[in-house]
């Protein structure tokens, strides 16, 4: 079976949504980038400042409140029908409960080959890319780079305070050729 679904995990500002759009421009086939950013920009504005949707403190920090999850869980099942269906998928994700956020995922992806990236980034260096951009609240990336990847088990990593997000694709690429299980 081929390669359905490659799962990026990684802080913010980590490079993830870089390394995607690299993939997308090397690999043979066509492939979707989804991501928590993406449903985020999808939900109502309401939820995007409430206790009940997503809030995010001015230290960095970030709470999910019953809406969110509930939304969450519908955006899983459909990305996953989305791969059922024959779509390729990048998942640009940020895995805030480490591993009972895999968790989630993994019950949803069932039955589909899915490759997980761990993107790693040493925290100083995704804190200098956050204030660079200039769209997240400082300190998230810092408070992110190491949690997100707590206890999440993945099938290669990457390091993008070491290599670029185009080298990092093509170490992806080269084991979705064929350095795979």
């Amino acid at each position: 079976m081929a390669v359905q679904m490659i799962v990026l995990n990684g802080g913010s500002s980590s490079g993830k949504s870089g390394i995607a759009r690299c993939l997308q421009a090397i690999l043979p086939e066509p492939w979707l980038t989804l991501g928590v950013d993406s449903m985020i920009e999808a939900m109502p504005v309401a939820l995007r400042s409430s206790g009940a949707g997503i809030e995010f403190a001015a230290d960095g920090g970030i709470t999910v409140g019953p809406e969110f999850m509930a939304l969450d869980a519908a955006w899983i099942a459909g990305v996953a029908a989305m791969a059922r269906a024959g779509a390729r998928v990048i998942v640009d994700e940020v895995f805030l409960g480490g591993a009972a956020s895999q968790e989630r995922w993994l019950k949803a992806l069932g039955g589909l080959d899915v490759v997980w990236v761990g993107v790693r980034c040493e925290g100083a260096v995704a804190a200098a890319r956050e204030t660079a951009r200039g769209d997240r609240v400082a300190g998230m990336a810092m408070s992110q780079a190491e949690v997100v990847h707590q206890g999440v088990r993945y099938d290669l990593e990457v390091d993008t305070a070491k290599a670029e997000a185009l080298e990092c694709a093509h170490v992806i690429a080269r084991f979705l050729a064929g350095g795979r299980r």
